[in-house]
């Protein structure tokens, strides 16, 4: 099954201002991206420490839908465990609808140990299972009329979730996963698969592992679009080309560039003059 070759940028929302952030946006939007992401963490995370000042994901979102009319939006990827299922599938949903069905839900268990240890959010050692549950549950919220679901972490009874998706069966569901039992969920559960890491020998190393796990589910790989985020530091432009058509080459059909450092409106600009360049990727690889 071939997917088309999609660009997106994503903007963080930490150490980063909400004029650059709506920058980016609109740049998103007016240079012909196919989505625009943030991220979705409490507290900073890298090596300059949890104290630099964030954004929450899905407020931006919000924004992001209201500032722009055709690029899509997403969060790669949630922190499941940060929101109860209900209000996830609840966010999900009005973001699908303020922006007439562009949200791309993106999902993951969440692993940062300083967010959870801080505000004493429980989970972290069941996140797996967590998320296992809240991803059978949220797909029945947005698909049924009634939800009732009895696990090891949540409990749904005749549960009532309206309005539902403008997007059919319900937004394009991204999972961010590379670890074995995260990857079996991914097989099951996802309409893309998010790696994190840009370079090709370990995500041909990763994709075999998935595809391995689409088997043991019987679920055909090819139904799952590949997503890799990746960060450039905009000198070489021939660099970036070079790592795009090789993640086409492995099947990463779905490309993001994380922006980092002091300028990512610059930056932003820089990858926008490429795209026709990255554009011509798909043509010549087919």
């Amino acid at each position: 099954m071939a997917h088309p070759l999609r660009f997106g940028l994503k903007a963080s929302g930490q150490a980063i201002s909400i004029e650059d952030l709506r920058a980016v946006w609109r740049l998103a939007e007016e240079s012909g991206f196919d989505h625009v992401w943030d991220f979705d963490h409490l507290a900073s995370i890298g090596p300059g420490g949890p104290d630099r000042p964030i954004y929450e994901g899905w407020a931006l979102q919000a924004a992001m839908a209201e500032a722009t009319k055709r690029v899509r939006i997403g969060c790669l990827v949630t922190g499941n465990t940060y929101r109860h299922p209900v209000v996830l599938a609840k966010l999900a949903v009005t973001v699908d609808h303020l922006s007439g069905g562009r949200l791309e839900f993106g999902i993951g268990a969440a692993w940062a140990e300083i967010e959870h240890q801080m505000y004493g959010i429980e989970g972290l050692d069941h996140r797996v299972g967590r998320l296992s549950e809240s991803l059978q549950i949220i797909k029945s919220l947005f698909t049924q009329e009634r939800t009732n679901f009895e696990g090891r972490y949540y409990r749904f009874t005749d549960a009532i979730a309206n309005p539902k998706p403008i997007q059919k069966p319900h937004p394009p569901i991204w999972i961010g996963a590379q670890g074995e039992t995260t990857l079996r969920l991914t097989a099951r559960h996802a309409d893309v698969w998010n790696i994190s890491g840009g370079d090709p020998e370990f995500v041909a190393e990763v994709i075999k592992k998935f595809d391995d796990a689409c088997a043991a589910v019987g679920r055909n790989p090819a139904e799952v679009r590949r997503s890799l985020q990746f960060g450039w530091d905009g000198k070489d432009r021939n660099e970036l080309v070079d790592l795009s058509g090789k993640l086409l080459e492995l099947g990463v059909t779905e490309q993001v560039v994380y922006l980092r450092g002091d300028d990512p409106v610059g930056l932003a600009e820089k990858i926008a003059e490429a795209l026709p360049e990255l554009r011509r990727l798909q043509r010549v690889a087919s």
